[in-house]
């Protein structure tokens, strides 16, 4: 028979955020019962986000985009009753937050708009900020399970407000990387260590705690992915779908969006967003990426040794055919192996492209 055990949280959804949150909670000393579309060996695993529902009064919903938002809110929808309390993660779009508390609503149940920043870092340090919608006595009643795994709750107003903020500072975010990426491109190819960059831009005012965290990594080729570029994509994508809605021209998150879209035609979507670097500065590759390096030369016989006759065939060179790619034309490719003239003069067309 399902327990049924008051004041528990459930968690579904165990990623880069969900199975850190989880373990906050239960420093805490709270019960915590989880689930993930893969399963994992971790305590209070439950056979099904319905089980979770029916054992936990609290569910911190972890998952991706609107789709699969809506896809869970609907799995469990069945199992809610008054006593819970729905606290939806995900960025969405401010209609899809809605709609998901509308289904939750009309089985008595409430929902909390909760979308957070901090990403992995924060997430492990119980060091995320919360932007919070919903009803005020739901609110409340979640605050404790929040603060286990942050450090600041903004409380924001009504549904779907809470997703507008978290959109809107993401276009901060994710354009800060972009116009920093383009800045290095600047000062790498005028003959500057980017080091040099690095340590300046500490000193500016234009400086923040994103490009203190991007801009070595950048450096250093470090894409492990904190907030990768299929979320960020998806962010921008809802950006721009926003800015149609208001007849707004959003110049910098269109140019930002088309980027993180390069990266995820090029098979990097599981990459940190701040991979998009490598559009402007090319050299900027993890070791697999990486230009082979040349086989050495073939050994000259010995002048004093005769070869024999099978011996003075020589191998015919041919040269190695291109890797085949989908990548656009105006994408460099980075596994090329072109003479130094012809890579300058990418580099210089590059630098004068003006797609933006």
């Amino acid at each position: 028979m399902t327990r049924t055990i008051r004041k528990s949280v459930g968690i579904i959804g165990l990623g880069i955020i969900g199975r850190r949150i989880a373990d906050h909670l239960r420093h805490q000393g709270l019960s915590v019962f989880v689930w993930n579309r893969t399963p994992r060996p971790v305590p209070n695993f439950v056979g099904s986000p319905a089980e979770l529902a029916q054992t936990c009064n609290y569910l911190q919903i972890f998952v991706s985009d609107d789709d699969a938002l809506m896809r869970m809110i609907q799995t469990i929808s069945m199992s809610l009753t008054p006593r819970h309390i729905v606290i939806a993660h995900p960025t969405v779009s401010p209609d899809t937050m809605r709609e998901a508390a509308a289904l939750v609503e009309r089985r008595g149940a409430r929902l909390v708009e909760a979308p957070f920043t901090g990403s992995k870092l924060g997430a492990e340090k119980g060091q995320l900020v919360y932007y919070v919608s919903g009803d005020e006595a739901a609110v409340n009643e979640v605050r404790p399970l929040l603060q286990a795994s942050s450090k600041a709750i903004v409380d924001i107003g009504a549904i779907g407000d809470a997703s507008i903020i978290k959109i809107a500072t993401n276009m901060v975010t994710a354009a800060s990387v972009q116009g920093a990426a383009e800045a290095m491109a600047i000062v790498h190819y005028s003959g500057i260590p980017l080091e040099k960059f690095a340590d300046a831009l500490k000193q500016n005012s234009s400086n923040s705690g994103t490009l203190d965290l991007k801009v070595p990594r950048i450096i250093s080729a470090d894409f492990e992915p904190h907030f990768s570029v299929k979320h960020m994509l998806k962010d921008m994508q809802i950006a721009n779908r926003m800015g149609r809605h208001f007849d707004l021209d959003l110049t910098v998150a269109g140019a930002t969006r088309d980027r993180l879209l390069d990266e995820a035609r090029q098979g990097r979507g599981d990459d940190d967003y701040s991979s998009i670097a490598r559009r402007f500065l090319p050299f900027v590759q993890t070791p697999e990426m990486a230009e082979p390096e040349p086989a050495p030369p073939e050994e000259q016989p010995v002048a004093e040794e005769r070869p024999k006759p099978a011996d003075l065939e020589t191998p015919r060179q041919t040269e190695p055919e291109p890797e085949e790619t989908t990548t656009p034309p105006e994408t460099p490719s980075n596994g090329d192996s072109e003479p130094e003239e012809a890579k300058r003069g990418f580099f210089s067309r590059l630098l004068r492209r003006t797609d933006y």
